[in-house]
């Protein structure tokens, strides 16, 4: 029966590293998105003589939110992989926050990072706000106060589970 539950714990165990294949993916997506980013990029640099102001503002918002979705996907794939896979070798990394972020903190800096990309959202929707009706907006604002309460109660909680 040892011999059994042994077996059964080596399996689970050893599931764990099915998850790579979905690193792998988000990796290969977040190259994908590096090229649209280049893009946008190239986009921004050949009008920026013909931008006026809030047009401008508007596609440094985009670059901004685009960054911020990379990174979340980085840090996503890096501390999953740590939590849930296999510790990286420190001497092959530079990263000083690698082992520091749990599921519970992770999850609090990924609520942050959705704020902070509804916020960048929510704010190219009122520098356009003659473009969209007032339901629309109110609703976006509304999404966006969802989010906002989501993370400060996920950074709650963490907070509190942490004190125990």
């Amino acid at each position: 029966m040892k011999s059994a539950e042994l077996l059964v714990e080596r399996v689970i165990l050893s599931a764990r590293w099915i998850l790579v294949i979905f690193y792998f993916g988000l990796g290969l997506a977040l190259a994908a998105y590096a090229g649209s980013y280049v893009i946008k990029l190239l986009k921004v640099i050949k009008g920026v003589l013909t931008y006026d102001e809030a047009e401008m503002i508007l596609a440094m918002l985009s670059l901004i939110d685009a960054a911020l979705v990379a990174s979340l996907v980085l840090m996503v794939m890096i501390s999953s992989y740590e939590n849930f896979v296999s510790r990286f070798d420190e001497s092959n990394t530079d990263l000083n926050w690698l082992g520091k972020l749990d599921s519970g903190s992770l999850k609090v800096k990924v609520a942050s990072a959705i704020v902070a990309i509804s916020s960048i959202h929510l704010l190219q929707i009122f520098l356009n706000a003659s473009q969209y009706d007032n339901g629309k907006i109110m609703w976006m604002t509304i999404m966006h106060m969802a989010f906002v309460v989501s993370a400060v109660s996920l950074g709650l909680l963490e907070r509190i589970s942490a004190k125990k």
